[in-house]
């Protein structure tokens, strides 16, 4: 009824006759005849009744009640569906200076986001100095650990982690199946390494979370990090992946290479 009252006669293309009405917005026989219902039938929704509802039906009656991306995916749970994947609504597509400010942050420790491809979106200055992200590369971060010669010599936790990265990525794939952005990626990585097309075929599924990573940096040494992947309801295309060192020692290193000191001598170790 809320949500009803939001909308105009005018908004939803129908005449108001210029008659004054006792409520704002849609009556209940509007918007049943909008969306394609009977009257009753959206009286008895409205009113939490136990009815039979579709996902078409309620796609409809979100649509005309003009429902945000997060109102519609409520008008499913309340109707006892399974809400819809989660969309980006137009007015937050641009968060880059946000989202800039929070890995910013996170200095000295690594942090950089990836789109749900796994490909870079953006990095701070220590995932430049630690991880060897920078401008001028295309980056995938599925890809790369696989293919990255200089991570792989690097990381001293790559055969700990790698059956992990595939199958989180693996999880994404089967909950996207129609989604050729995955498969674009999937058919690369597949043709770009053994060791990934073996590991995929195991049919490994995980949720991504925390790995625990071990690197050789060659000005510091051995840094032991936790890579948190970390996501935004409002931003649910994209992935939020934070370090943090499991030590002092770690933590005073990445201190040290945040420094004008460090700095001066930057060069691109690790890279992935």
């Amino acid at each position: 009824m809320s949500r009803r009252a939001r909308v105009s006669p005018g908004e939803a293309g129908l005449p108001d006759g210029g008659a004054r009405r006792r409520t704002p917005g849609l009556r209940r026989e509007e918007v049943a005849v909008l969306a394609g219902v009977g009257a009753s039938w959206y009286q008895w929704l409205e009113q939490g009744r136990d009815i039979s509802v579709s996902p078409q039906v309620l796609d409809s009656v979100a649509r005309v009640l003009r429902l945000s991306n997060a109102e519609r995916r409520h008008l499913y749970v309340l109707a006892g569906l399974n809400p819809p994947a989660a969309e980006v609504a137009p007015d937050k597509r641009e968060m880059c200076d946000g989202l800039r400010r929070l890995i910013d942050t996170w200095m000295p420790n690594p942090a950089h986001i990836m789109d749900r491809y796994y490909n870079g979106v953006m990095y701070n200055e220590a995932a430049s100095t630690v991880l060897g992200m920078r401008p001028g590369l295309r980056w995938n971060c599925l890809i790369d650990f696989f293919t990255d010669p200089m991570y792989r010599t690097r990381s001293r936790s790559w055969v700990e982690n790698a059956s992990s990265v595939v199958a989180q990525f693996r999880a994404l794939c089967m909950a996207n199946p129609d989604d050729e952005g995955f498969q674009e990626v999937l058919a690369e990585a597949r043709a770009s390494s053994p060791e990934f097309a073996e590991l995929w075929e195991r049919r490994d599924i995980e949720d991504a979370g925390q790995i625990r990573k071990e690197l050789d940096h060659p000005l510091v040494g051995v840094l032991t990090m936790e890579s948190s992947v970390m996501q935004m309801p409002v931003r649910p295309d994209l992935s939020i992946v934070l370090h943090t060192p499991l030590d002092e020692a770690t933590a005073a290193k990445l201190q040290w290479l945040a420094s004008p000191e460090a700095r001066r001598g930057a060069m691109y170790p690790v890279a992935g």
